[in-house]
């Protein structure tokens, strides 16, 4: 059998994913996936970056983005098996495409538009390129429903499907809001919901604001807060679960004040 390469990490990297994909040679489980089934553990390695990150733990996050790195790899692996792609194409695709939206840095165009402004333009050429095609193509369904919300919501925009100012979709959510609470049968809340959701992702992107970076950020508050009053509930001797909750609501009140 070949010896794995010892030099370079990317060359020892492809090296070990190819001898783990070998019929003959490799690992029984890596040989019998597929691109559908990788395609969670995929989703599953971005979010642990993303995780690394909000927690600041720099070891985590080498650890994850080599763990998000075997992802690409094992994708490029599969393709190339297949006759498709391989890793050099995967890499000179996107060098190509870092160049193209970037002719400010890598070309000859002045400097002189806003990031915005200027990533319109190249959108625009692109669609162009590909002829005329239905707003809301290529808007990826894997994506968490709150950020396929505010792309949806985005390219709607682009097209002038969109509202004259912040009022319009706060008095949505409101509407929305009461069509929940007037909702009789299961399947009527489960859209009221989905409408309510929908709304509020589109009264928080008129302020310029990711909404699942938003979520993200409330859920880590709300964590931060609970665990602070379950430990306050302890230190004056009675669980967090079996006090009243006017009693968790002052707790609630005093964490809050303390930060």
């Amino acid at each position: 059998m070949t010896p794995l390469p010892t030099g370079p990490a990317l060359p020892r990297l492809l090296a070990i994913m190819a001898r783990l994909r070998d019929p003959e040679h490799g690992c029984e489980w890596d040989v019998a996936q597929t691109f559908a089934t990788i395609v969670p553990y995929t989703i599953e390695e971005a979010y642990e970056v993303a995780d690394a990150i909000e927690r600041g733990d720099m070891a985590a996050l080498r650890d994850e983005l080599g763990d998000l790195l075997l992802q690409v790899v094992f994708h490029a692996r599969m393709a190339e098996e297949a006759g498709l792609f391989a890793f050099d194409d995967v890499a000179a695709a996107i060098a190509d495409k870092l160049e193209y939206r970037h002719p400010h840095v890598f070309g000859d165009a002045p400097d002189d538009q806003s990031r915005e402004q200027r990533w319109e333009q190249l959108k625009a050429r692109e669609r162009e390129a590909r002829g005329a095609t239905p707003a809301l193509d290529g808007v990826a369904q894997a994506l968490p429903a709150l950020m396929r919300a505010e792309k949806l919501q985005k390219r709607a925009a682009r097209v002038g499907f969109d509202w004259e100012d912040a009022e319009g979709p706060a008095a949505k959510v409101r509407e929305e809001l009461d069509e929940l609470r007037e909702a009789t049968t299961e399947e009527e809340r489960l859209a009221e919901a989905g409408d309510l959701l929908f709304a509020a992702v589109n009264a928080v992107r008129v302020y310029g604001i990711a909404p699942e970076e938003a979520l993200r950020a409330a859920n880590a508050k709300f964590e931060r807060r609970f665990r602070a009053m379950e430990h306050l509930a302890v230190a004056d001797g009675t669980p967090f679960a079996d006090l009243p909750i006017a009693r968790q609501e002052d707790l609630w009140q005093r964490v809050k004040a303390a930060e």
